[in-house]
Order: structure tokens, then sequence, then C-alpha cells
């Protein structure tokens, strides 16, 4: 059996994941096009976790330029069973303050002009999004961040659950 892999996918401003031990980079072509930027593999406590910048090292893609399907293509190559997408953004919820951490349970994509899908060409497929994450990594990363909350002190807060 393959030895669980995570996978970190950074938004804007994480472009390096610092703490990773026998760093390894990796480019892969897919038949999708080529990925955001190299994969970096490692370990992380113990973990093999691979990490790729969503938008490139250095900002250098636009959300609707990301290659999502070529991304998630590599990452499965690379043996990712998981993966967590890490991004920054506002809320419209006066509760969730800046630098607080959410762990989300919904989605609403806006991106547009890309392809959403592995499908299409002669094969028509319908999956499901009404809970598009999974409720056990996303308990374990709500935990997590609250433990390392807590270590950070201050004012920081972990929402579970948000769109």
């Amino acid at each position: 059996m393959a030895e669980p892999t995570l996978g970190v996918i950074g938004g804007s401003g994480l472009y390096d994941l610092p703490g990773l031990d026998a760093v390894e980079r990796v480019r892969l072509e897919t038949p999708f096009g080529e990925p955001s930027d190299e994969f970096v593999i490692g370990r992380l406590g113990g973990t093999r976790l691979v990490f790729l910048p969503r938008h490139g090292r250095g900002h250098r893609l636009l959300p609707s330029e990301v290659p999502n399907r070529a991304n998630l293509w590599t990452l499965r190559l690379l043996g990712v069973g998981q993966a967590i997408g890490i991004s920054a953004c506002g809320s419209m919820r006066e509760e969730i303050r800046p630098r607080d951490v959410v762990v989300p349970d919904q989605l609403i994509d806006r991106t547009a002009g890309r392809p959403h899908t592995f499908f299409g060409e002669g094969v028509a497929a319908h999956v499901g999004i009404a809970d598009p994450y999974c409720p056990d990594l996303s308990h374990r990363a709500g935990m997590a961040a609250k433990a390392a909350a807590g270590q950070l002190g201050g004012d920081r807060s972990v929402h579970l659950g948000g769109t």
C-alpha cells in the first residue's frame, strides 16, 4: 500500500512551505498542460507532503489562469490522497476578523473562463458537489488550526464551517 500523502496548495502569499525535510522538486507534464509551478515534495512532522503554489511562485497566474486540471492530475500522480487548499480572502461576517482561520464546508466558485471538469469531448459525467469537503480532513485541519492558534496566542480565532 502506498504511503499516505497530503497535498497542500498554497494561495496568495504562500509560495513555499517552511519546515519541510528531505525536499525534492518535481515538474511533470499532464494531458491538461503544465501545472502552476514545480511541486515540492518533502516531509513535515513525519508525513509525506506535496506542496504547490496555486498561482505560481511570485503570484504570476490570475485565478482564471490557474490550470486546476493539470494541478490536480499531477497531485494524484504524486500519490496525494487528500489535499488542503490555503487561501487568503475577506469575510462578510463581522465575527470573522482578519487573520482568523476558517475551515469551510461549502464553496461558491465564481471563477470563469477555464474548464471546470475532466469530462467532455464525448464523455458525459456528473459529479455531485453538495458536500464538497471531506468531513474527516476538515475536522482534523480545524483541530490542528485551533491547537496552533492557542500556541500563537493573541486574538486569533478558528471558525469551523463557512463558505
